[in-house]
């Protein structure tokens, strides 16, 4: 065959391998099985033994994507010869060739290696950068003269092919990313629970990088906790120290994204150097995860093989959006709840102090809502004395050392101590620290860590204070002090109210007290004065007609009619003062009295007495007159033919019940009677209870307190 009809041959060849090869390229086949096809043209284009498509890694290092002949196996990793055609490529960017015979001194290693006599390599540059080489080697003999040449254009379509891969590549791994992002952004918007929306980007992230991945809470500004992980062993809630070398670490120092690449793990120390020699890292990045503009931890993906591409900080920010997102979203969440329950429990204790709750009960139920509002394992109310000290008053709690009731000095605690002297809210970061027996007590009895403590004000005076204690090594909350505040205002209007209450009890007591002794003196005047002198004047009338002639008869007649008078005078004057106030009453005690009140009641009164204990002046004079105007209004209204009259007893109340079987109807409102009795009754401090329904009679019940 002539030397021109062999050219034309191989020219033949040639072009229907590059056909071949564009076919293949336009077909977008996968990168693996196209490159082993590549290689194996060229091979059997050039007439070569062994044929392979390399990718420079940047660190010194190749990759065969595809090989034909010789040892090369995929995705196989080998250091660059610098003194090999492949080292030339990636030293120059340009062409290079090797022949053996014109070699002097030691081959190259992967020539002695694999008996290489001549090679030929030509670099593939793809969208403007260096990407790697075609390699082709021969064992026999030297490759043919201008195959460089001819190399070049299958480089080209090398070129277009990693390109088109590259590009396929680039959509997979960005509609894998936005389906990702997808995916976490419904979790989301669903409001899950933080734990699970970092799971769920945990896993998405390690599978759009193909690594391991994992979602970092930064802890006191030195640690790091596992807060999501993904391909890696690494247990949820595991706590790392900050240490030289971590980028959870470099990204709390700065701020910003931080990667660390191919480090010796053999030398590193701690959890870091072990999970990374165990996971086998060559490249880890971390994204800092900011939530509403305070960092709050990081994103990090790691890698066993490959460096992390370029752009990995930028496509993880995405990630740390949505993951802020959610942990906004759930503190929202949180605050809502936190208030809902808040306001919830202020209505609770508004409620008590609304109805009058006395305050050792409105201290109860402050300290327990207080606890639960702010979780913490004990709560109390405090209130300074006179004598400088402290008593508690009202608190909740389990292990709690120091009842209510229990006093300290002042200046034997420091809590209370300080808001004394301040009047302003205080707080103990750590009993542990606090010297004397008090602070000891509460680290060893209750497990104190901290605590946080409000002033009460009652009329803009220091009453005492109310105060948390927490069990946790965490910082009670920073508006722990504002909340508390809220309840300490109830407490104060507590005490105010109680104390109005009080004020005004007395108060009535005082003035029904004067009016009983007012009429107790108006009974004593006219039984001591008016009467005696009307008893004395019906004594001289009588012995006047006595002591007249028999003819005088006429004048002795008018004398006795005026003794008669006189009489009849002193009987009305002695039940007007047993109505101003019955003598029967301060000298025989209530029981007498009320059987006095039944014989002269018109209806027929059954009467039990169950006590003939005497009581309280104010006590007995109220149970009477309540007895009085209820028989008299009987008597006027009810059209009853008996009436019920008990006394009794009960721990420390005297009751006083009267009953009948009349029309009922009795209005409490109407008329000054009853309004009066009420008045007089609550005046002490107890109550008076009115039933009187149409037909059923009416029946009432008053309950005095023995000690007023």
């Amino acid at each position: 065959m002539t030397e021109t009809r062999r050219y034309d041959v191989a020219l033949a060849d040639e072009q229907a391998s590059l056909r071949r090869v564009a076919m293949l390229v336009a077909s977008g086949v996968e990168p693996g099985p196209l490159f082993d096809a590549l290689a194996g043209e060229v091979a059997a284009l050039f007439g070569a033994d062994i044929s392979a498509v390399v990718r420079f890694e940047g660190d010194g290092t190749v990759t065969v994507m595809g090989a034909h002949g010789g040892p090369h196996s995929p995705k196989a990793r080998a250091p660059i010869d610098p003194d090999y055609v492949v080292g030339a490529v990636y030293r120059t960017g340009e062409p290079a060739g090797f022949d053996l015979r014109d070699w002097d001194g030691e081959p190259p290693a992967v020539v002695r290696d694999l008996g290489v006599r001549s090679a030929l390599a030509t670099p593939v540059v793809v969208e403007g950068d260096l990407w790697g080489a075609i390699t082709i080697a021969s064992l026999e003999s030297a490759l043919l003269a201008g195959s460089e040449r001819r190399l070049a254009d299958f480089s080209a379509l090398f070129a277009t092919a990693i390109a088109n891969a590259q590009s396929q590549e680039a959509l997979a791994a960005l509609a894998e990313e936005q389906a990702a992002l997808r995916r976490v952004a419904m979790l989301v918007a669903r409001d899950v629970s933080p734990s699970e929306i970092f799971s769920a980007v945990s896993e998405q992230v390690a599978r759009v990088f193909n690594s391991a991945a994992g979602v970092l809470r930064f802890e006191d500004g030195s640690a790091v906790v596992f807060a999501g992980v993904a391909n890696i062993d690494i247990p949820v809630g595991a706590r790392w120290e900050f240490q030289e070398g971590m980028t959870s670490a470099e990204v709390y120092a700065t701020g910003r994204p931080a990667r660390v690449e191919d480090v010796d793990w053999s030398s590193v120390e701690g959890d870091v150097g072990e999970a990374s020699r165990q996971h086998g890292t060559r490249s880890i990045v971390g994204c800092p995860i900011f939530v509403e503009g305070r960092l709050w931890g990081t994103i990090v993906v790691s890698s066993r093989q490959d460096l992390l591409p370029p752009d990995t900080e930028e496509r993880l920010e995405r990630f740390t959006e949505l993951i802020a997102t959610a942990i906004a979203n759930a503190a929202a969440r949180q605050a809502r709840a936190q208030l809902a329950e808040e306001q919830a429990a202020l209505r609770r204790v508004a409620t008590l102090v609304a109805e009058g709750a006395e305050p050792e009960a409105v201290f109860s139920a402050v300290a327990q809502e207080v606890a639960h509002v702010l979780d913490v394992a004990l709560s109390a109310v405090v209130r300074y004395e006179a004598d400088g000290t402290a008593t508690k008053v009202g608190a909740w709690g389990h292990e709690n050392p120091f009842p209510v009731g229990t006093s300290w000095k002042l200046d034997q605690t420091i809590l209370p101590a300080l808001v004394a002297a301040t009047r302003l809210p205080a707080r103990v970061g750590n009993y542990a620290e606090v010297p004397g027996e008090i602070a000891t007590a509460l680290t060893r009895v209750a497990g104190i860590h901290s605590a946080v403590g409000a002033p009460i004000l009652v009329g803009g005076q220091l009453w005492g204070m109310m105060m948390a204690l927490s069990t946790e090594e965490k910082p009670l909350p920073d508006d722990a002090e504002t909340r508390l505040a809220a309840f300490t205002e109830l407490i104060a209007t507590a005490i105010s109210n109680t104390t109005a209450r009080t004020e005004l009890i007395e108060s009535r007591a005082r003035i029904v007290a004067a009016g009983d002794e007012a009429r107790r003196r108006i009974e004593r005047d006219l039984h001591d004065g008016t009467q005696q002198r009307l008893v004395s004047l019906a004594l001289v009338a009588r012995a006047a007609a006595a002591d007249l002639p028999a003819q005088s008869s006429d004048v002795g007649e008018k004398l006795s009619s005026i003794a008669a008078g006189l009489g009849a005078a002193v009987e009305e004057l002695q039940e007007l003062s047993r109505g101003i106030h019955p003598a029967i009453l301060s000298d025989a005690g209530l029981g007498p009295a009320l059987e006095a009140l039944a014989l002269r009641s018109p209806i027929p009164v059954q009467l039990e007495v169950r006590t003939k204990e005497r009581y309280p002046e104010p006590v007995e004079v109220a149970a009477y007159f309540v007895a009085s105007e209820s028989l008299a209004n009987a008597a006027k209204h009810s059209r009853a033919s008996r009436i019920d009259v008990a006394l009794a007893i009960d721990t420390e109340r005297l009751l006083l019940s009267v009953r009948d079987d009349g029309i009922g109807g009795a209005d409490p409102g109407r008329g000054s009677g009853l309004v009066g009795l009420r008045d007089r009754v609550e005046a002490l401090g107890g109550s008076l209870e009115i039933t009187s329904k149409p037909f059923g009679g009416t029946s009432l019940v008053a309950a005095l307190p023995i000690r007023h």
